[in-house]
């Protein structure tokens, strides 16, 4: 039994993962700024029928307090944190860098860069001290060098957050931890139409729409996927990666066919 802490576990794929390492008798750590979809996961959570124990703090993945706060009262909980899964993230406005506001830029650069970088400092410690312990950061647009208009700092922060992973997998040798990335693809959740958590929404055009229909999936089949390979996974430096090439191309040509999802009516 492995206690698992996800961040930005409210919902969406985070929720996801955390339902399936809880149903796999695990305990489960969720944490996020939004106490109100906390509260709600926690209570559906409650629900499913495990040996694990479920613990929920409001976090803010910004800020060292909220943090710190949340590994020390569970320190006094738990005999081990095992693994640290750095999934917080809110998405951008479809804007051009030169139309966004700095507090924006700000915002997106704290939350998907600078949140991941700050968990993961703040948790070695413990796990060098423990002899072991696993971070999984999850990737994103931008992470594979891809550019699209209106995603520019979005982007930026995800190819960030890909490189600090493969830095930070190297400097944890010989430490007992290990580290890796998680590269979900396109999951459909209300990341993709909103910016900033709950903020602007984002009008998606027929193409886009077109594209997710066919390349998206929702987070709990990707999460279920995710949540295997890492209860299953003890080397470091790994990549596990949902929308791979292969199975990408099967689903631009079943498309042809006219098999594809309809997500948005």
């Amino acid at each position: 039994m492995k206690t698992i802490i996800i961040t930005g576990s409210a919902r969406g794929f985070g929720y996801s993962m955390a339902k399936y390492f809880y149903e796999n008798n695990n305990h489960i750590v969720i944490c996020d700024i939004n106490e109100k979809e906390l509260e709600k996961a926690r209570d559906n959570l409650s629900k499913i029928k495990s040996n694990g124990n479920i613990y929920s703090y409001k976090v803010d993945v910004t800020k060292e307090e909220d943090i710190n706060n949340m590994f020390n009262d569970l320190k006094e909980k738990v005999d081990s944190i095992d693994i640290l899964i750095n999934n917080a993230g809110v998405n951008q406005p479809m804007k051009n860098i030169w139309e966004l506001d700095s507090s924006v830029i700000n915002r997106l650069i704290d939350i998907d860069l600078k949140g991941t970088i700050l968990c993961s400092k703040l948790i070695m410690p413990i796990f060098i001290k423990q002899g072991y312990g696993a971070i999984y950061n999850v990737e994103g647009h931008g992470s594979n060098d891809a550019t699209i208009p209106g995603l520019s700092i979005y982007g930026t922060a995800k190819r960030g957050v890909t490189y600090f992973t493969e830095a930070l997998a190297k400097e944890v040798k010989d430490t007992g931890v290990i580290v890796g990335k998680i590269t979900p693809g396109i999951m459909i959740t209300n990341f993709i139409g909103t910016s900033l958590g709950d903020g602007e929404k984002i009008e998606l055009d027929e193409k886009t729409k077109n594209v997710y229909n066919i390349l998206g999936d929702k987070p709990e089949t990707i999460a279920e996927f995710m949540v295997d390979k890492i209860l299953n996974n003890n080397k470091n430096n790994v990549k596990f990666i949902w929308l791979t090439t292969g199975r990408a191309m099967f689903r631009f040509i079943k498309a042809i066919f006219g098999k594809k999802n309809n997500y948005f009516n």
